[in-house]
């Protein structure tokens, strides 16, 4: 009896893993289907071309994946992966891979070895787009990020640690993610193993598709440790278009700065949740400007896109090509505003210039005193208009994040251009108002919620 419990028990463990197992997705296909559009890429800078006396870049190579550069004086040779994406030998790859060669080798993998040619790369993207010559060649089909689902199975292929065709999966982890001061590329975030070597490899969905290229990793050791950040497939792709028509890459400008909205400046502005993205700068003579977005708006749709965060729009904003007419929502006074931008170009705009006066010092009695702008801060902030923030005297001041020296531009709907200005704002305020700043803090404005 209690044998054929046993026998019983393990047969029905067996049917579990079996319908277990049956629910997960089978790579074979797909890796035999993709495989052979993957390439081995190897580039080489010439040590004679080289100073001896002039350091060599290393460090983004390392943190990328490319391999560590040789001793001076020796050829630096560096690796990584690409893929075909049109039948007469087109390329995409990272720029970090071929950065600074003078040779530029690809090997598929059927053994056959090329010389390739560059089109052309994009710094800020950190695409760059390959030539080979040939036909017939296997390719890859492009899908898009924006179908990505979070939880989605996902697929790489490359050459980590320069062990070439090696394909690993996993699962998408977060989207539209931003990377150190990296504005125009909302890095997909997989648990996809990549490591050196891997860089500029296709991530593949399950319908055989790319829709990322893998980029770089967040690691302690160097190797991986289950974050991996790939750039979609479709920044990618206008990035590569672009070089491949004009050599160039032009971006979308609306010349506005930008917060989060969080909790407390969502229950000011009298929004439902915290979302979109809070101006808290327009550019004098921008697109923004002639549009006619203010301070203190927020954007909640751009050219059709709905903004959830701060971090979603610069993307957007930048794979649109410069004069291009967009709509733009913003929500205003409790209601969604409506308005037409004509976008500029990216680094044809200038900041807005201010000027102004006053003197004296106010102690305001809500947890913090301000003096009139001395001619140090103007030349430290850049500001002539304002109030700056000389002393902090209670912890909530403090864990809202407003400092010392931060200068005052802004309180509520009121502009703040001397210390009669800011008494006022304060004298207008409700006992139990929020005080909501725009200040001027480091190189940027930003919004500051202070409870009372």
């Amino acid at each position: 009896m209690r044998k054929l419990v046993f026998m019983t028990l393990m047969l029905v463990m067996s049917l579990s893993n079996v319908a277990l197992s049956s629910n997960l997705p089978d790579f074979t296909e797909l890796a035999k289907q993709t495989g052979p559009a993957v390439v081995n890429i190897v580039a080489r800078d010439n040590a004679d071309d080289t100073p001896s006396n002039v350091a060599q870049p290393n460090a983004e190579l390392f943190k990328f994946f490319g391999i560590p550069n040789q001793p001076q004086n020796r050829d630096r040779v560096s690796g990584g992966s690409g893929f075909i994406i049109s039948s007469d030998g087109l390329i995409l790859t990272n720029r970090h891979v071929i950065d600074g060669a003078d040779k530029i080798v690809v090997t598929l993998l059927d053994r056959r070895e090329f010389d390739a040619e560059l089109v052309g790369e994009d710094e800020a993207s950190d695409i760059a787009l390959l030539k080979i010559e040939g036909k017939n060649l296997p390719k890859l089909e492009i899908g898009s990020a924006d179908n990505l689902e979070i939880g989605e199975w996902v697929m790489a292929i490359g050459s980590p640690l320069s062990f070439e065709n090696s394909v690993t999966k996993g699962i998408v982890s977060a989207k539209g993610r931003q990377i150190g001061t990296q504005q125009y590329v909302p890095y997909i975030q997989s648990d996809v193993p990549i490591n050196r070597g891997n860089s500029g490899g296709p991530l593949i969905n399950l319908n055989g598709e790319v829709v990322g290229i893998n980029t770089l990793i967040f690691s302690n050791t160097g190797g991986y440790m289950g974050i991996s950040f790939s750039v979609p497939i479709d920044i990618a792709m206008n990035v590569a278009n672009q070089l491949q028509t004009n050599g160039t890459v032009k971006r979308g400008l609306l010349g506005v700065g930008i917060d989060n909205v969080n909790q407390a400046m969502a229950d000011y502005l009298g929004m439902d949740i915290p979302m979109g993205a809070l101006v808290n700068q327009v550019s004098e003579g921008s697109s923004a400007e002639k549009a006619g977005i203010e301070v203190g708006d927020v954007i909640v749709k751009f050219n059709g896109k709905p903004i959830k965060t701060r971090q979603s729009l610069p993307p957007i904003v930048g794979g649109v090509m410069p004069n291009t007419k967009v709509s733009v929502e913003v929500f205003r006074d409790g209601k969604i505003k409506k308005l037409t931008a004509q976008l500029d170009a990216l680094n044809d705009n200038l900041l807005a210039g201010t000027s102004g006066n006053n003197s004296d010092e106010i102690k305001a009695g809500i947890g913090f005193s301000v003096s009139k702008l001395s001619e140090q801060d103007k030349e430290r902030t850049g500001e002539t208009k304002g109030v700056v923030v000389t002393d902090i005297t209670e912890k909530d001041v403090e864990r809202a994040n407003l400092k010392v020296g931060d200068v005052i531009k802004r309180i509520g709907k009121n502009n703040i251009s001397n210390l009669s200005d800011f008494s006022d704002a304060i004298d207008s305020l409700e006992d139990d108002e929020p005080l909501v700043l725009l200040v001027k803090q480091g190189p940027g404005n930003t919004f500051i919620v202070i409870e009372r």
